[in-house]
């Protein structure tokens, strides 16, 4: 029972940074444009997490040694190699879409709609043959009453930062797929470093092409960019990996998607940031919808949704 309560703990400081890493996101790219802070951010994850992966084999040799097996094989090497790929492009596509709406929208509502990948993620598995409890095509219709209510205005207009934020959403429920994919194949610490160097370098090579940052703006927001490399790509990511262990996968997909509740609190108290009533109702919907698609099911149904409740084997990031 003790365990269980630290294990909770870790995840729940798992979702707080995530949830205030909007807040670091939306302040830093006042100073630096989108896709600069995107490539510097990762760059600083994926480098952080090169001594986070010798300090876990370290503590846990048995982890050492499935590591080297896993890399002296050739096709488990062309898994890493392969899998890294996948997720660090999906992740580069994702991420940065992310980037550009936080620009143009609340980091409250950035946050609930970025949730919305735990609803994507199933329906994406229908192209997989998955079949789709009622409960979570009820899920679906709540969610979207939601991002109606949130998003959209007076005049029934979609903003363009809600737009990217969605889009992104979406990816990164691809990206979510992948990582279930591969997960079982490589070792998760190399897998999310792996996909942190490369969207840092293919984002780097963007921004060199398309923006125009210079140093002092980076040294302007260096806490904002630690902030999210080192807590949100490195720590949290860490701390999602220790927290899950004998966990059960529903109950950490719970403690998790509270990153959304915190993005909004956070943007409330850093930010000053104000919902309105037709918008906090919204938020409330999707809430309602994440916890709805996350219950557990009977034991006489079928594991027919297991990618949604796998959602927490994401190396995360927002």
């Amino acid at each position: 029972m003790e365990k269980q309560i630290r294990n909770s703990f870790l995840l729940f400081l798992t979702a707080t940074i995530w949830g205030t890493a909007f807040v670091a996101q939306s302040v830093g790219m006042e100073r630096v444009e989108p896709l600069t802070f995107n490539a510097v951010r990762c760059l600083i994850g994926g480098l952080f997490l090169l001594p986070c992966m010798a300090l876990l084999n370290h503590l846990f040799p048995q982890r050492k040694q499935a590591l080297a097996s896993q890399l002296h094989y050739p096709s488990l090497r062309h898994s890493a190699l392969f899998g890294g790929m996948i997720c660090g492009l999906l992740f580069t596509l994702a991420s940065n879409l992310q980037a550009y709406g936080v620009k143009y929208t609340t980091v409250g509502k950035a946050g609930f709609i970025t949730s919305s990948y735990i609803v994507i993620v199933p329906l994406l598995g229908l192209f997989m043959k998955k079949k789709v409890r009622l409960r979570i095509w009820m899920a679906v219709a709540i969610a979207m009453s939601g991002l109606y209510l949130l998003c959209m205005g007076e005049q029934l207009t979609l903003a363009l930062g809600d737009l990217l934020v969605f889009l992104s959403a979406i990816l990164f429920s691809l990206h979510i797929l992948a990582i279930d994919h591969f997960a079982a194949r490589v070792d998760g610490v190399l897998l999310s470093c792996m996909q942190f160097m490369i969207c840092g370098i293919l984002t780097l090579i963007a921004a060199f092409l398309f923006e125009n940052s210079d140093i002092e703006a980076l040294l302007a927001a260096a806490f904002p960019l630690f902030y999210a490399g080192i807590m949100s790509c490195g720590v949290a990511y860490t701390l999602q990996i220790v927290g899950q262990k004998d966990m059960n996968p529903t109950v950490a997909a719970l403690i998790l998607s509270l990153e959304s509740c915190i993005s909004v609190i956070a943007g409330w108290i850093f930010l000053h940031e104000v919902l309105s009533t037709k918008e906090m109702i919204g938020c409330l919907l999707m809430f309602a919808a994440i916890v709805i698609a996350q219950l557990p099911q009977r034991k006489s149904v079928k594991e027919s949704d297991g990618i949604s409740k796998k959602y927490s084997s994401l190396s995360n990031m927002e």
